[in-house]
Formats: structure tokens, sequence, C-alpha cells
């Protein structure tokens, strides 16, 4: 998937990030920053994950994914400030390129959150 520009600015600004999963025991929401999010050449989003421990256990039960995110820093459709709802499915790992990528940014890292984008909407 092409990945919006105005998805690349929102990612460079202030803002945070929420993760929603789907597993068991219904649904889990998590939070991280768009400073933390890396973007891939093929489409992928890659956010490390500290502990993030019930995301990955709602993943491996159900893979699909919904992440938000957005800052007041980049003009919107209506104004001042923009974001997106991203949709896709999720994977996480400990071990691989995905991964060393991002350890040598963010040493507390235990894992890499890796979100196949599907669609990415901009909903401000």
């Amino acid at each position: 998937m092409d990945i919006p520009e105005k998805l690349r600015e929102v990612l460079k600004k202030d803002g945070v990030v929420a993760i929603a999963t789907l597993g068991q025991d219904g649904p889990h929401l998590v939070n991280t920053w768009n400073s933390y999010v890396r973007l891939t050449s093929d489409g992928r989003m890659l956010i490390p994950a500290g502990y993030m421990n019930r995301t990955e256990a709602n993943v491996e039960f159900n893979p699909e994914i919904l992440v938000t995110l957005g800052s007041s820093k980049v003009p919107g459709k209506n104004g001042p400030g923009t974001g997106f709802l991203i949709e896709g499915t999720a994977a996480f790992s400990d071990s691989g390129p995905d991964f060393e990528a991002l350890k040598a940014t963010f040493g507390w890292m235990r894992a890499v959150l890796a979100v196949t984008i599907r669609t990415a909407t901009q909903t401000l």
C-alpha cells in the first residue's frame, strides 16, 4: 500500500498512537508515541514494544488490528490537526531484520510490532 504523504507528516510531529486489538477476553487498547513508529519501504509500520503483553496475546489470537494516530501540528481537512485510522494485520517478533532495525534506537524494547497496512483513512 502507498502510505499517504499526510500520514508521513503526522508521524514526524508530536502525537499519540492508539493500538486496538481483539482477544479472547475482548477488546484491548494500548498507546505509544508517533515518534516511535517507523515506516518501511513495503508499506508496513514498525512499533517498538516494551510491554504490550496483552496486545501480543490478542494478535496471536486475532491478527486484525486498528491503529489511530494524529497530530495537532499538521493541517487537516477542516483546520489545524489531522488524524488517521489504519486497518491491517499485525505480528510480533523478537528477532530478525525488523527487530534489529528498531532495537538500535529503542534499547528498552523486547519485541517489534509489525503492522501490514490494508487501509489508511484520514479522519480529520
